[in-house]
C-alpha cells in the first residue's frame, strides 16, 4: 500500500535530496519523489511527530490541507515554468495545468499567500534575474530575452520596482542578496 505525502517547501533538486535521505534514515522505503511530493510504499502511523519534527529542522512541512497542496503545486508549477524558459501566459498555463479556471485558482493564491499569481510570478522571474546577474554568463538583453520580457528595459525597470536597484546597481554588490525560491512572498 501506498501513501503520498506533500511537503511545503520542497522546490529544488537539494530538497528532494535532503527529504530522500531524512526518510531512507527514518527506515522509509521511497516509491517516488518529485518536488513537492513524496510517495511512500507503506503507510506511515497516525503519530508522525518525528518525521514532522526532522523535516521541520530542514525546514520542510508535511501539508494536510487541500487547497495547501493545492497552493503548493501552483508555486512549484510556476518555479518549473521559469526553470523551463515556459513563455505562455501565467493564466492558460495554470488553467491547462490544473485543469481549473484561472479566476478560481487566482482568488485561491491571493486569498492564502496575500499576493496576486502575477506578482508571485514576477518575484520568482527577478530571483531568477539575479541568479543569472550573479552567474555572468547573459547580459541585460538576453536575460530579458530567456526570461520573455518585451524588452530589457521592460525588466529594469521590474526589477528596481521589485528590489530598489538598478540591475547594474545590483551586478556591482559585493554581496548577493538572493533569495531562495521557498522564501519568495
Amino acid at each position: 500500500m501506498t501513501q503520498i505525502l506533500h511537503i511545503k517547501n520542497m522546490v529544488c533538486d537539494r530538497c528532494k535530496s535532503t527529504v530522500l535521505s531524512e526518510l531512507k534514515k527514518l527506515g522509509y522505503t521511497i516509491d517516488s519523489l518529485e518536488l513537492g511530493q513524496v510517495v511512500l510504499n507503506e503507510n506511515i502511523p497516525n503519530d508522525n511527530s518525528i518525521m514532522e519534527e526532522i523535516l521541520k529542522k530542514h525546514g520542510f512541512e508535511i501539508i494536510k490541507v487541500e487547497t495547501e497542496v493545492l497552493i503548493e503545486d501552483i508555486k512549484i508549477a510556476l518555479i518549473k515554468k521559469i526553470e523551463n524558459h515556459d513563455n505562455e501566459n501565467i493564466s492558460s498555463f495554470l488553467a491547462k495545468t490544473f485543469n481549473k479556471s484561472y479566476s478560481a485558482l487566482s482568488k485561491l493564491f491571493s486569498k492564502t499567500e496575500g499576493m496576486t499569481l502575477e506578482k508571485y510570478e514576477i518575484n520568482l522571474k527577478i530571483e531568477k534575474v539575479k541568479e543569472l546577474i550573479q552567474f555572468g554568463q547573459l547580459n541585460f538583453s538576453e536575460i530579458a530575452y530567456s526570461l520573455d520580457y518585451n524588452s530589457s528595459g521592460h525588466l529594469a525597470k521590474q526589477f528596481k520596482n521589485v528590489t530598489g536597484m538598478s540591475m547594474t546597481e545590483f551586478k556591482n554588490l559585493q554581496k548577493w542578496d538572493r533569495k531562495s525560491i521557498d522564501r519568495i512572498v
